[in-house]
């Protein structure tokens, strides 16, 4: 069968706006106290100038999203320093898209969707022909946002390093030291931006929004301040997504996705399991070489028993921590935060936002507000959530 893992290069937060159609916390408060100011950017490249025509014709499929554009752009691929998970600086990359003649600016960051290694060059530092950056996230650049777009690490510059796929901490730093990479650009090349800082993804890109916003309210409150974010069909709630999957009767079309993100969460966590403690034969031997085989879509099928009851009743401590770690729906956000999600999704789940939400009202968070996207799924929901998420952010 084919990967659906494959598909998300293309649909995560534009799918139908492009011409062709391309994915816990009980913490104290947070502080206001920002790291010690150093610089992070590295380097810039021009990759082109495009005009509002342009622009709109790359949406033509929905007119009203190409009417929005109002000025031209130019689009830079910036390297700056991050550290990966092990704590390592390295060399990272992404696109910063700015409008051109726009007066002073706010800041948005995109963080993307999943990409799969084979779709690498959709990361957004490649601009490529089809990209949701080349195609709606480039239209919402000409209405007037500097747009910061972290290609993650595993991508671009940092490529040659595995993508931590869905592990929260490195989402946030990541697309955190982009956004601090694309203000000091545009201090050097006398871009008028001010002080706000808006934040959209959907899916993994939904997942690193919510990271992104919680780490900045932590971390880079008066340096980075979060004016409002709007996260799309993220999995929030990592531990309660595990016992779904693990306890699920009905097929489930994402699981070559899950085996990525066990993947990720045995190596940062230093866990160190063989493939035959997750999996079952003959998908073991089949996933160790190549992890990105095609897996059943029942869980009972790939999953070993012992695994399985691992999840289901907590039994396994390091295990239990590392989902656990990467849990980021229970949390007090101060910025305004609106949580899209589609009621039918089917690669993630309505409950992880649902959860989100519900946790973060009994903290007593004012301005969080739940958008269900009534009957959508996670790939006809995409294009409900652009357009939601760009109305929500305009407000402020």
């Amino acid at each position: 069968m084919a990967r659906p893992a494959a598909k998300y290069r293309f649909v995560w937060l534009l799918a139908g706006l492009a011409v062709a159609p391309s994915c816990k916390s009980s913490e104290p408060e947070p502080t206001a106290t920002a790291p010690a100011a150093t610089t992070v950017l590295t380097g810039n490249t021009l990759i082109g100038e495009y005009s509002v025509a342009t622009l709109a014709g790359r949406v033509q499929a929905v007119p009203l999203v190409g009417a929005l554009a109002r000025y031209p752009i130019r689009v830079y691929r910036l390297t700056y320093r991050t550290h990966a998970p092990d704590g390592q600086e390295i060399t990272a990359s992404g696109a910063a898209l700015v409008p051109v003649g726009a007066g002073e600016l706010p800041v948005l960051s995109y963080q993307h969707g999943t990409i799969t290694p084979d779709g690498e060059g959709q990361a957004p530092s490649y601009y490529a022909t089809g990209s949701d950056v080349w195609s709606a996230v480039s239209v919402l650049a000409s209405t007037g946002y500097v747009v910061s777009a972290p290609d993650y690490i595993g991508y671009g510059a940092s490529k040659a390093l595995p993508h931590p796929y869905e592990h929260a901490a490195s989402l946030a730093s990541a697309s955190a030291d982009m956004l601090r990479a694309t203000r000091e650009f545009c201090q050097q090349q006398s871009v008028a931006v001010n002080q706000k800082n808006f934040l959209l993804g959907y899916s993994e890109g939904g997942y690193a929004t919510m990271a992104l916003h919680k780490l900045l309210e932590e971390k880079y409150a008066t340096e980075l301040p979060v004016t409002a974010s709007a996260p799309g069909a993220g999995a929030y709630h990592k531990s309660a997504f595990a016992r779904y999957i693990l306890g699920a009767q009905q097929p489930l079309s994402f699981l070559s996705s899950y085996v990525w993100v066990l993947r990720t969460y045995d190596r940062i966590y230093a866990l160190n399991r063989p493939f035959s403690f997750y999996y079952q034969e003959p998908y073991a031997t089949q996933l160790q070489a190549n992890p990105f085989a095609d897996v059943p879509t029942q869980q009972s099928q790939l999953f070993a028993d012992s695994f399985r009851q691992a999840v289901l009743n907590n039994s396994d401590a390091a295990l239990t921590a590392a989902v656990a770690d990467n849990d980021i729906y229970d949390w007090k956000p101060r910025a305004p935060l609106a949580l899209f999600h589609g009621t039918a999704d089917d690669y993630v789940p309505f409950f992880n936002s649902q959860d989100a939400y519900d946790a973060m009202q009994k903290r007593g968070a004012t301005q969080v507000q739940l958008r269900p996207i009534q009957g959508g799924n996670h790939f006809s929901s995409a294009t409900t959530y652009t357009l939601g998420a760009y109305a929500f952010i305009s407000q402020y």
